[in-house]
């Protein structure tokens, strides 16, 4: 990959017609506050902070709104190299120095300080902890300390000490696993998980590194090492700038597996995560590589292509200028309104999907173009894999799907092709009804048959991908039983280490990396499925004529938590539409639904009787009533009154195929239609026959009496007069025995005469 890739100079906000697949959304989220010491990410609270001389002002970052309004806390004076609330926020602790940290209560705002006991100690950091047995962890050059805190804290209660060396650590809230980096070369790592379940040490494992020389030992920094959660999965990753590798590590109970490692062409990267795809931003080169790592595949989602930010135009920004509005800090250093400079030295990356842009004080979501993402592959089957399993726009995701399974069988793309296709929706949809994940569309049935007549019936087989995991004792071949310690936390949202950003005079800025920039999920449990459940972006709106749409289309994009598509929706936004459209011989679309059924059927999902009844229509307008014959005794396509009406109907012109509905109608014990349906046909004695065998009583006598009067045979309306007679009480005395009896009486005078 070229470092050409994209250009250097700034991106406009309006330049939305180029090509990206990842984007941040105009406006941001304003933090610029006069005096303003530093900017603070605490991922526990899942808050930005900025401290002043005397007070700190936050923001909530879930659900990103960028027009949310601060709220502010008075704090002492005096030095913020670190600041956190508690998880309940009642409590808040800042890091005054290296061997001091303050907490304060909010409410009372009475204040206790925690010191160093040595003065050769030094304090890292610090966290708080939903554990049952802590609620403070302070990571210390000496090893973690663990302590509670009493009611009014006036003391904090030593709980627990894990002596160990540490040179720099990790943390991320979501995933409660510190990492503590150890050793000459820092490469040696232990970690533990301090969650609500308790507390567990994972092995120690050293990182890979390659060497410049011979005789080198290089160093791990801090900034090298990421935690992300993806899937529930958490991996730690490590970028080796020597042998310019992105390593992968993922987390078990026992041990900690590399999992292969994925290429870089810079030397500063950084990492996001949006709905479990994992974004490596190359930061020299300028472009963002796109990895979905649910199927332990290394090979990128689509092309490297540049950052891009959307919503915001020159226009509108000049317009702003002429209205008094203040746009200051929205554009980066350039005068010139509406462009900012993409992966500006003061961005600093939040995993998972924040941006914060220092200089200006403002703070970016990252956003996936998913309609870029499916438009830049012609590999439908991995596209539609990638869409279905999105979270965060499933509406979006479900209706490209359905566009791209319109558009394959308008292309009249080869049979196997869209088999496999449909193969993947079908599978992704059983199986969110098995996790029960699908909560939008109707009621979905299983099928009761647990035969496989489809599958008999058609030769082609697709196989179908085997979604399990081996645990790694199974993947290197030990046999021992997976005991994953990755779990699904139940905090789904964005969060973030405490991360101290401070703009230095000099090259560099100061941010504070002893504890990273990552994300990560609770690892103490078994592991889970791709399906976890993702919050709804709120995404900001703008202004104009289109709000109210904008608004409906949000509201529809929460309700939708699954992309998944039933059988339905294929049946009246895939099948439908395609058959309005299709031109020529049908059979192309008939063998598509062919394939549509094996799939369901291999499933056991209950498929709509409209997919039978546009089977039976395209089969008799193309005349193919053998073939349609052979479904129906093959019982590929369903009995049903629908099924059984449509062939009524197709068999106008074809004896056989309107004998097949009335067999279907007797199979079915439908006797009142079925008797209906022999009058209509004029075998009005065969119906009466029928329906006293039957003991049909539903259908009006004067429907048979109409018939056999049409027919001109006074001897057939005789029997049929007799027949009601006979057999319903009183009928002599309805007016139709009157008037029909009159009718008969003048058929048999003109016969006499």
């Amino acid at each position: 990959m070229s470092a050409q890739a994209s250009s250097s100079q700034p991106s406009g906000f309006g330049s939305s017609g180029a090509l990206s697949h990842v984007y941040i959304q105009h406006p941001p989220l304003r933090c610029k506050i006069s005096g303003a010491r530093n900017i603070f990410y605490d991922d526990g609270t899942k808050q930005l902070i900025v401290p002043t001389s005397d007070q700190v002002f936050c923001w909530k970052t879930t659900p990103f709104n960028p027009n949310v309004t601060p709220s502010s806390d008075q704090i002492g004076e005096g030095p913020v190299l670190s600041i956190r609330f508690s998880l309940d926020l009642k409590l808040l602790a800042v890091q005054r120095s290296h061997h001091e940290v303050q907490i304060q209560n909010r409410e009372s705002g009475d204040t206790f300080s925690f010191k160093c006991r040595s003065e050769s100690e030094r304090i890292l950091g610090f966290f708080w902890t939903d554990s049952p047995t802590c609620d403070i962890v302070f990571v210390k050059t000496s090893g973690l300390e663990l302590f509670s805190c009493s009611s009014g804290i006036r003391s904090l209660q030593l709980v627990e000490t894990k002596k160990l060396n540490v040179s720099w650590y990790v943390y991320t809230h979501e995933s409660r696993l510190v990492l503590l980096a150890t050793g000459m070369q820092c490469k040696n790592l232990t970690g533990y998980q301090i969650s609500s379940v308790g507390i567990v040490r994972l092995p120690r494992f050293d990182m890979a590194m390659a060497k410049s020389e011979a005789n080198s030992k290089p160093v791990l920094a801090a900034e090298d090492i990421y935690i992300v959660t993806v899937y529930g999965r958490i991996y730690c990753l490590q970028l080796d700038k020597i042998a310019m590798q992105l390593y992968c590590y993922r987390f078990y109970r026992d041990a900690v597996i590399q999992q292969g490692s994925l290429p870089v062409y810079s030397t500063k990267i950084a990492v996001s995560v949006v709905d479990n795809v994992l974004l490596v931003h190359q930061v020299d080169a300028k472009v963002v590589i796109i990895y979905d790592i649910f199927a332990d595949s290394q090979v990128p989602v689509s092309a490297p292509l540049p950052l891009l930010v959307r919503g915001f135009s020159r226009a509108n920004a000049a317009a702003s200028q002429l209205m008094g509005q203040n746009v200051e800090g929205l554009e980066g250093k350039d005068s010139n309104h509406g462009e900012t400079v993409i992966y500006a030295d003061e961005w600093v990356f939040l995993v998972p999907d924040l941006i914060c842009d220092i200089a200006n004080g403002v703070l970016w979501k990252i956003h996936l173009d998913l309609e870029a993402i499916s438009s830049s592959s012609s590999e439908v089957q991995t596209v539609l894999e990638f869409l279905q399993r999105r979270k965060l726009e499933a509406n979006k995701a479900k209706q490209l799907c359905l566009a791209m399974a319109r558009t394959i069988i308008l292309e009249r793309r080869p049979v196997p092709m869209v088999a496999r296709a449909i193969d993947v929706l079908v599978n992704c949809f059983s199986l969110s009804i098995k996790t029960g994940k699908h909560h939008m569309g109707s009621k979905v049935e299983r099928s009761s048959t647990s035969g496989s007549n489809v599958n008999s019936a058609i030769d082609e087989s697709i196989s179908q991908a085997d979604t399990s995991e081996k645990s790694p004792k199974q993947e290197s071949g030990s046999g021992t039983h997976d005991k994953s310690i990755v779990k699904s936390s139940s905090v789904t949202s964005e969060s973030e280490d405490n991360v101290s950003f401070a703009k230095n005079r000099g090259k560099s800025i100061n941010v504070d990396l002893s504890s990273s920039e990552q994300n990560g999920g609770n690892l103490v449990g078994t592991d889970v499925s791709g399906d976890e459940a993702q919050p709804s972006v709120v995404r900001p709106q703008a202004p104009g004529s289109g709000s109210t749409a904008l608004r409906t289309d949000e509201q529809q994009e929460r309700l939708v938590t699954s992309a998944a598509i039933s059988p339905d929706n294929l049946c009246s936004f895939v099948f439908a539409p395609v058959e309005e459209e299709m031109a020529g011989d049908p059979s192309y679309l008939v063998a598509i639904i062919v394939e549509f059924l094996r799939s369901a059927n291999l499933e056991r999902l209950k498929v709509p009787l409209n997919i039978y009844v546009l089977m039976i229509q395209l089969l008799a307008r193309n005349e193919n009533y053998a073939e349609l014959g052979l479904f129906i005794m093959n019982k590929i396509i369903e009995p049903s009154k629908e099924v059984a009406m449509q062939l009524l109907a197709s068999g106008r012109h074809n004896f056989q195929t309107r004998k097949l509905g009335l067999d279907m109608l007797r199979e079915l014990a439908l006797h009142h239609d079925y008797v209906l349906l022999l009058v209509q046909d004029g075998y009005y004695l065969e119906a009466l026959r029928f329906a006293r065998k039957t003991k049909v009583n539903t259908v009006q006598p004067s429907l048979f009496l109409e018939a056999a009067y049409a027919s001109n045979d006074s001897q057939h309306l005789a029997a049929v007069l007799r027949f009601f007679s006979d057999f319903i009480p009183r009928f002599k005395s309805t007016t139709d025995h009157q008037t029909y009896s009159r009718y008969l009486a003048e058929m048999n005078t003109m016969v006499t005469a």
